[in-house]
């Protein structure tokens, strides 16, 4: 099945539930159809290594969660369903984006940090609310942190500014072990480019993201400051 195919599947899913939820056909004249419609969108995302949004098996279980008084205007319903599959479509759309995919997937040995980059790729594969993206940036900020602490030596590392980092200050941490491990003249772009990507990771995570695209651009951008950071401090050479 190709993107569009899987994309029109989608439409007409979430279509069909809208319309049994708002005055449309009745449940046992189409339940068939959403079914086996279901499966079809299932082997599709599987393939492309997604989980479907839609947790609802049958069309009766959907109408045990809109007839619960929680969803009780048809724009409610319909909002309801936006929000279960928005987030979805725009990762089909996006050719189905795994975060921090590249050279280098193998785990980093800082656990903690390997523990915060798991838990972010789970929250955003799993997100379908505006909470679940906000959250994706405050676990990338937790990862940043760790990061920092487990390369900034006191002393050794010098901020530019001369202020001394406080134990969460990671900007300020790692960039004083970029300019201490990438330091002289040869090395300037390559400064610029890893201080770009912890700009980046270190703006993206306070921002109050809540739709995919800015919590999936701030999950990559933190999976890629850890990984410059890795290979600058000698965890990426071949072993």
């Amino acid at each position: 099945m190709t993107d569009k195919e899987l994309l029109d599947e989608i439409d007409a899913q979430r279509s069909l539930m809208a319309a049994v939820a708002t005055g449309g056909p009745r449940i046992q004249d189409v339940n068939e159809e959403y079914k086996e419609r279901r499966l079809r969108i299932r082997e599709a995302l599987d393939k492309r290594g997604l989980d479907d949004a839609n947790v609802y098996s049958d069309l009766w279980r959907w109408y045990g969660r809109w007839s619960d008084g929680s969803l009780p205007s048809y724009q409610s319903r319909r909002q309801f369903i936006a929000d279960l599959y928005d987030p979805l479509t725009e990762r089909v759309r996006s050719g189905g984006i795994k975060v921090g995919s590249g050279l280098f997937e193998e785990p980093t040995g800082w656990e903690r940090v390997d523990r915060g980059i798991e838990r972010f790729r789970n929250t955003l594969e799993s997100a379908t609310r505006e909470e679940d993206f906000q959250a994706v940036g405050l676990l990338c900020r937790e990862v940043l942190i760790s990061l920092a602490q487990a390369v900034y030596v006191p002393g050794t590392h010098v901020p530019a500014d001369g202020i001394n980092p406080s134990g969460t200050d990671a900007k300020r941490m790692l960039e004083a072990f970029i300019s201490h491990q990438l330091a002289g003249g040869s090395n300037e772009a390559a400064r610029k480019f890893a201080r770009a990507a912890i700009d980046l990771a270190n703006d993206l995570q306070h921002r109050r993201t809540a739709e995919f695209r800015g919590a999936a651009t701030c999950a990559e951008a933190t999976s890629a400051a850890v990984n410059l950071i890795a290979i600058v401090s000698g965890r990426r050479d071949p072993q």
